[in-house]
């Protein structure tokens, strides 16, 4: 044992020792290269496999939505409209763009809109009539019918009110999930990913908050995908929500697009435009605040602060002596 000691601690033995390290430290450094394999084709590939499953599976999707946006209906209310002409009777291309705003845009959701404003007058018209022989027999004949029939006009343009209402309950959703779906699609193209990946990602993720806004990305990714023209597909998506904040932030994607400036520097930019509005708009409301309570507070506090601070001395004047 000593002796092997001995041995190593020699000088020329050490020596021998290091140099004899370093040769096979130099020989694996220069190996190493040569045995590593090199994955980077497989990585590629397995990228373009997964590309092509999304592809794919927003293929599928889409054409499963054309099927059913083709689809003709059939029953009693097509044959309806379509033995009244009520389509060009009622210029339905006009409320298209209407419905496809609220959400409805299968033919089926059409048909239905069209004859209601026909059905649903002749209810409401013949329901008047009735009610008001039944709560008063007495009523002149004319006056029922001229109830009946202004009760009528309202039942045509009934449909029209709840189309205005469901489109705008939808844009609000829309509006309160945009600033975070905003927020998040910069995140992820800053990391990285392309438009369609982000707003994949990003309607995954808004669908708890706005499911109106996560439909509406997951729509505009399948045609960023499929339609030839990329700024066509962004233009449906300001479209069909029919927000202005929503139209600014598209031209802004299509400018960047067009121009080659990196999609990020627009999106931020339009984050923080959005944000701004945003804080304006609730400075707004706040200001807006004072005027709406002087009426509610002049019908309700100041009586009761009127009685409280006169009541003692209408009291202790007009009381019993």
């Amino acid at each position: 044992m000593w002796s092997f000691i001995e041995y190593i601690t020699k000088t020329e033995n050490l020596v021998t020792i290091a140099v004899g390290g370093l040769v096979f430290l130099m020989i694996v450094s220069f190996l190493k290269p040569l045995l590593e394999r090199n994955d980077l084709k497989e990585r590629m590939e397995r990228v373009a496999l997964e590309r092509e499953k999304l592809r794919a599976q927003q293929k599928a999707a889409l054409e499963n939505k054309n099927k059913k946006l083709r689809e003709k209906p059939n029953g009693l209310l097509a044959e309806l409209v379509q033995a009244l002409n009520l389509h060009e009777l009622l210029d339905a291309e006009s409320y298209r763009d209407k419905l496809r705003m609220a959400g409805l845009r299968q033919e089926k959701h059409m048909v239905m809109f069209l004859a209601a404003r026909v059905i649903l007058p002749l209810v409401v018209m013949v329901f008047t009539y009735i009610y008001m022989g039944l709560l008063n027999s007495e009523v002149d004949p004319l006056l029922r019918m001229g109830g009946a029939l202004a009760a009528a006009g309202a039942g045509f343009y009934l449909p029209t009110l709840l189309l205005a209402n469901k489109i705008q309950r939808r844009q609000q959703s829309i509006r309160e999930g945009w600033s975070d779906a905003l927020d998040l699609m910069l995140i992820c193209v800053e990391a990285g990913m392309s438009i369609e990946v982000a707003m994949t990602r990003v309607a995954k993720e808004i669908g708890a908050i706005s499911p109106a806004l996560a439909e509406e990305l997951q729509l505009t990714t399948a045609e960023l995908s499929f339609l030839g023209d990329r700024a066509k597909a962004l233009e449906n998506l300001a479209k069909r929500t029919g927000l202005p904040v929503v139209k600014s932030v598209v031209n802004s994607l299509i400018q960047a697009e067009t121009y080659g400036t990196p999609l990020s520097m627009a999106l931020r930019s339009s984050a923080e435009e959005n944000r701004r509005e945003r804080m304006m708009e609730l400075e707004k409301k706040a200001a807006a605040l004072p005027p709406k309570l002087t009426v509610p507070m002049v019908i309700f506090f100041l009586p009761v602060i009127i009685v409280v601070l006169l009541g003692p001395a209408g009291i202790m004047a007009f009381g019993p002596k």
